[in-house]
């Protein structure tokens, strides 16, 4: 990995000020990478299409380039825009559970940039349960590139003064959203099989991932 020599003056802006979407957006398409609040935990994030940005945001988290970084979305609609296929299992998974805590690992489409699939070609996705951070994933009309925002091995962050205290001086802006609700990440389920792997547990119950993948009834 490349080494970089940091040197941002990190800014800490809350959520509601008016001119803070702006901001984050304006360095969103410079290339940069910054912090955000999510419905699970804070994460980084950088435009997904920028390979020079999800480099970046490898090196900002230092992160092996082994580890596929996921996607951020804002309608289910935009999925088509980075997946190949979405298996009926899959998509009544998230038909049910999106906006909220649950990546789903689908094929990627051809021409996201590499460095983001992890030497893959898989792609994990989700749609966040957050209304201000999908207006800003509309807003830049571009996925997001996002995880949890600490080192790569630290715990992540669950407040704006956490992930100050890792990331200080290594991106140019953080997004105070309050303390994150879900304060885990989200459930990861690969969606690549026959049956739904589990290859993160999260806040989301084993059992209900397996009866929405089948399509079973309730009741």
């Amino acid at each position: 990995m490349r080494t970089h020599a940091w040197h941002y003056e990190t800014t800490v802006k809350p959520i509601h000020d008016p001119d803070t979407l702006a901001l984050a957006l304006s360095f969103l398409r410079g290339g940069h990478v910054i912090a955000i609040p999510t419905d699970t935990v804070y994460g980084v994030a950088s435009d997904a299409l920028n390979p020079d940005a999800v480099e970046r945001l490898f090196a900002v988290k230092e992160r092996p380039a082994e580890r596929a970084i996921p996607l951020l979305l804002a309608d289910i609609d935009d999925v088509w825009h980075v997946i190949r296929s979405f298996p009926p299992g899959a998509n009544r998974l998230a038909r049910a559970l999106w906006p909220g805590p649950l990546t789903l690992v689908l094929p990627a489409r051809e021409g996201l940039p590499s460095a983001l699939l992890g030497g893959k070609d898989t792609v994990g996705v989700r749609i966040p349960d957050h209304p201000w951070l999908r207006e800003l994933i509309r807003q830049l009309g571009h996925p997001l590139a996002a995880t949890s925002a600490n080192i790569s091995g630290q715990p992540p962050g669950r407040t704006a003064a956490e992930v100050l205290a890792q990331l200080k001086g290594r991106i140019p802006l953080i997004v105070d959203g309050g303390p994150a609700p879900g304060g885990v990440p989200s459930t990861v389920v690969d969606c690549t099989g026959p049956e739904p792997t589990i290859l993160r547990a999260g806040p989301l119950d084993p059992e209900t991932i397996h009866r929405l993948w089948r399509g079973d009834k309730t009741g």
